[in-house]
């Protein structure tokens, strides 16, 4: 960088204006083209005619979306011959308020909704890791992994030594763990695996600095599929800090779940698409994917987001469920950063008498997280809506029911980061049975309120702050 800027220094002036100009005009031409959000395509288009010879290649670094050209480029013709062995089959209807969020959900994932599903409710690693173990052990076929941060502690080495058993009795194993949430310039868990023989990808990483401009890009789910038939999903890593029973040092509270029925199959091709855009690989088969059949009453389906084809989808998916809510609104979320058409969407529903409910952690992971909530909330509050802090230990669960009758679980936080930034994937779930347990959680589990007059005695100081710190919410 340093040789560019001398060289820049002993062009001719008029040379260096015609160059920046160019590079001005350049950016502004594909940043129009390509980008959506009016605010953000402004700032890039702001930056370059302000700073052309730092702005350009700024952008060209962290501005263009390679990952969607690339995304598009290996999954084209893939994703529907996997959608197709699938079993789904579209729920022919669903009574009263809850049709027309079935149906915008049809077109917003694109997948249907699968009906003849059971979901059971994992609270913790203490609760949900020997079930994961567990199935792991009993796998014949297949198993698919893929987790945010995967630890070399001891629940993650228990994860590793029972994948390279189900290796060496011809189980086939591939396990995905984000390039940077597992470890960035060193990935025990990842090198573990590789050294055991088990079939493993970092997803979007590289040691080499200029050849990682998507720090800001990171797989954030978290899949456990066997055999095609049993899927887990839901908040947790696989970290020892999730294990309450062994009194960690920086204990983590978090909600998993296990599912089966046909909306496994949706799990299954959510993994499949990772797997082939980390490694090329085709997962296809019988071992992969089996014929389901119904294992409960639950209809659900799979919602996937992230910054390739489905830009946004798991938030366009919140904002209708919360146009359709009547009674009711709980969301559980360690991180509460939306932006503001959700938070105008949750105060219109709280003015037209629909019950909204936050619940966040007493004290979070993250001290600009914080300052920024705190900033960002008033309009809510103001118009009705009750953010309830959760004690410690740390709550890392992510859910949300609306009317009591319909949830979305799995590894979305409300923030900026996990709704367009992040690779995520959750699950929409219709009916009562899930519907209270999550809501009776989120209830039980309220502490202290925050209220609009804790917001306003904030000193000066302290409101400057946490305003700047809000300027970084795309990020944080």
């Amino acid at each position: 960088m340093g040789r560019i800027f001398t060289i820049l220094t002993q062009l001719r002036p008029e040379v260096e204006l015609g160059v920046g100009l160019l590079i001005a005009l350049a950016v502004s031409v594909h940043v129009l083209l390509t980008n959506s959000e009016v605010r953000v395509a402004a700032a890039w288009i702001g930056l370059a005619w302000f700073a052309p010879f730092i702005g350009g290649p700024v952008y060209v670094l962290f501005g263009i979306n390679r990952v969607q050209r690339r995304a598009r480029r290996l999954r084209a013709g893939v994703a529907e011959a996997i959608r197709d062995r699938s079993g789904a089959a579209a729920l022919p209807g669903q009574n009263g308020r809850l049709e027309a969020l079935r149906r915008s959900l049809d077109v917003i994932t694109g997948r249907p909704l699968t009906v003849g599903n059971a979901v059971q409710v994992l609270h913790n690693g203490d609760e949900a890791y020997p079930a994961m173990l567990a199935a792991i052990d009993a796998a014949r076929g297949s198993i698919g992994l893929s987790s945010y941060i995967m630890r070399d502690d001891a629940i993650g080495t228990r994860f590793i030594e029972a994948l390279q058993a189900a290796r060496a009795r011809g189980v086939e194993v591939r396990v995905i763990v984000d390039g940077v949430g597992s470890g960035w310039l060193v990935s025990p868990a990842f090198t573990h695996l590789r050294r055991a023989g088990v079939p493993v990808e970092r997803f979007m990483h590289s040691a080499l600095p200029w050849r990682m401009p998507f720090l800001n890009l990171r797989s954030h789910k978290k899949i456990l599929v066997i055999d095609g038939a049993i899927g887990f999903t839901g908040g947790i890593n696989i970290a020892d800090q999730n294990v309450l029973a062994t009194n960690p040092p920086d204990p983590v509270q978090d909600t998993h779940f296990r599912l089966t029925g046909p909306v496994v199959a949706q799990l299954v091709e959510a993994f499949a698409q990772d797997w082939l855009f980390v490694n090329g690989e085709m997962l296809d088969g019988p071992a992969w994917f089996p014929s389901l059949s119904a294992a409960g009453a639950a209809p659900a389906r799979v919602a996937t987001a992230g910054p390739d084809e489905d830009v946004e989808k798991i938030e366009i998916a919140v904002l209708q469920a919360i146009t359709c809510a009547e009674t009711s609104i709980r969301v559980m979320t360690p991180y509460f950063l939306p932006d503001q058409p959700l938070i105008l969407a949750l105060s219109l529903a709280a003015t037209r008498g629909v019950q909204v409910d936050i619940l966040l952690p007493e004290r979070g992971d993250h001290r600009l997280v914080e300052w920024a909530m705190l900033a960002n909330v008033a309009p809510l509050l103001r118009a009705g809506g009750r953010i309830w802090r959760s004690p410690q230990p740390f709550r890392h669960s992510k859910a949300m029911v609306v009317d009591s009758a319909w949830s979305l679980i799995g590894s979305s936080n409300w923030d900026m980061r996990s709704f367009r930034l992040n690779f995520e994937l959750c699950v929409e779930v219709y009916g009562p049975g899930l519907a209270r347990d999550l809501e009776a959680a989120i209830l039980q589990s309220r502490g202290a309120g925050l209220d609009i007059a804790e917001l306003r005695a904030r000193g000066v100081l302290t409101r400057l702050r946490d305003a700047a710190t809000r300027l970084l919410l795309p990020y944080l």
